[in-house]
C-alpha cells in the first residue's frame, strides 16, 4: 500500500514540477524580453478566472481538448500515434454543420444526437483509413494520419468557399449556413457560451477509463499496445486491434468537431478549430495517458487559451507566449524520468525511507 502511495506522490510531482518549471521559464523569458511578469501572469489569471465569461470561455476550451485527448489516448494505449486530430476534428464539425442545417423539424434531443452521431462516424471514417494502412501494408500511422490532416483541411476550406456545395450565399463569409435551433447545444450558464457537452466530455472520460481497463477489448487494445508479438501469440487479432483503436480515436476527434459546432459557431467555418488537436496530444502527455487525469490537464490547457486574450490586451504579451509555455510543460515532461529519480533519491526517501 505504501508503495503504490510513493508512486502516486512520485507522479504528481512530476506533473508539478514541469509545470512550475516552464511557468518558471515563461517568467525569465518575459523578464529578458522587457514585460513585466507578474502583469502578465495576472492578466492571465484574471483572464481565465477573473469574470463569469472567463471562466466560462476557460471551460468551453477544456470541452474539445477532453475530446480530442481522449481519441490519442486509445490510439496510444494500442501503441498507436494519431496525429489526424486535427482533421478528424475538421470532418466531425463539415457532418455536424451539414445534418445541423439540412434537416429541419425534429425534437432538439434528436437532432443533436444524430447530429453529434454523424460527426463522430465522420471522424471514425477518417481514421479507419490510416489504421487499415498501418494494418494491412505496414505504413506508419503518422504519415497516414498528417496526409488525411490535408485533405480534411482542404475539403474544408473547399467546401465553403465561393462556389462550394456548403457555401451560404446570403453572405460573403466563407462559412456554412446556420444549423437549426433544433440542432444547437443548449447554454447552461447565461451570459456566456457555456454549454452541456463540457458534461459529455467529462462522462466520456469515466466510459473510456471503464472500455480500457475493465473490459476484454481495452485489455487487448493495450495487449497490442504493450507488445504486438507477444499479443499475436495469445491469440490476438492485432491488425484488427489496431484499426479498431483508430477508428474509436477518430470517432472521439469527430465528436471534438461536431460539440463545438454545435455548442459554439453554430455554423461551418474552413479553419474553426484553432489547433485543438495538436493541443490534445500535448494534454494526453500531461495527464499522463489517463482518461481521468486529462481532464485536469485539459483545464490547465483552457485556462492558458482563455486567460491568454486577457494577456494580450493588458500586458501586450503576444498569445504565442502561450503556446512556449506548453512547450516547455511538454519539455519538463519528456524529463520526468531523471526528475523523477532526483525526487525519489532527494525527498521521498527523507520522508519514507529506504522503503521507497
Amino acid at each position: 500500500m505504501s508503495r503504490n502511495i510513493n508512486e502516486s506522490v512520485l507522479t504528481a510531482f512530476k506533473v508539478l514540477v514541469a509545470i512550475f518549471l516552464a511557468f518558471l521559464f515563461g517568467y525569465i523569458v518575459l523578464y529578458i524580453m522587457g514585460y513585466d511578469p507578474v502583469v502578465a501572469y495576472g492578466s492571465l489569471i484574471k483572464g481565465a478566472f477573473g469574470s463569469k465569461r472567463g471562466f466560462a470561455e476557460t471551460l468551453i476550451s477544456t470541452t474539445p481538448l477532453i475530446f480530442g485527448s481522449l481519441g490519442f489516448i486509445l490510439a496510444f494505449q494500442c501503441g498507436l500515434f494519431n496525429m489526424g486530430l486535427e482533421g478528424q476534428i475538421a470532418i466531425g464539425g463539415i457532418v455536424a454543420a451539414y445534418l445541423g442545417y439540412t434537416i429541419p423539424g425534429l425534437p432538439p434531443f434528436i437532432h443533436i444526437t444524430i447530429c453529434i452521431i454523424g460527426a463522430a462516424a465522420g471522424g471514425a471514417l477518417w481514421g479507419l483509413g490510416p489504421g487499415f494502412l498501418k494494418a494491412r501494408f505496414g505504413i506508419h500511422e503518422v504519415i497516414g494520419t498528417i496526409m488525411m490532416n490535408y485533405i480534411a483541411f482542404d475539403v474544408s476550406s473547399y467546401l465553403v468557399s465561393t462556389h462550394g456545395p456548403m457555401k451560404d450565399r446570403l453572405t460573403d463569409m466563407p462559412a456554412s449556413p446556420f444549423i437549426h435551433d433544433s440542432a444547437k447545444i443548449i447554454r447552461i450558464w447565461k451570459g456566456t457560451r457555456l454549454h452541456w457537452g463540457i458534461f459529455l466530455a467529462i462522462f466520456f472520460s469515466f466510459v473510456v477509463w471503464f472500455l480500457l481497463f475493465r473490459t476484454r477489448i481495452g485489455y487487448k487494445l493495450r495487449a497490442v499496445g504493450k507488445n504486438q508479438f507477444a499479443a499475436e501469440a495469445g491469440g490476438i487479432n492485432v491488425p484488427r486491434y489496431m484499426i479498431l483503436a483508430m477508428v474509436l480515436s477518430g470517432l472521439f476527434g469527430g465528436i471534438a468537431g461536431g460539440v463545438e459546432i454545435l455548442g459554439i459557431h453554430y455554423r461551418l467555418f474552413a479553419a474553426f478549430s484553432p489547433g485543438y488537436g495538436w493541443d490534445a496530444i500535448a494534454v494526453s502527455l500531461l495527464g499522463l495517458l489517463s482518461p481521468i487525469g486529462i481532464i485536469g490537464s485539459a483545464f490547465l490547457f483552457g485556462f492558458l487559451r482563455s486567460g491568454s486574450i486577457l494577456m494580450q490586451a493588458i500586458a501586450g504579451v503576444s498569445k504565442d507566449m502561450i503556446s512556449v509555455i506548453t512547450g516547455v510543460i511538454i519539455f519538463f515532461m519528456g524529463m520526468s524520468d531523471p526528475v523523477g529519480n532526483f525526487i525519489k533519491d532527494k525527498l521521498l526517501r527523507k520522508l519514507y525511507g529506504n522503503s521507497v
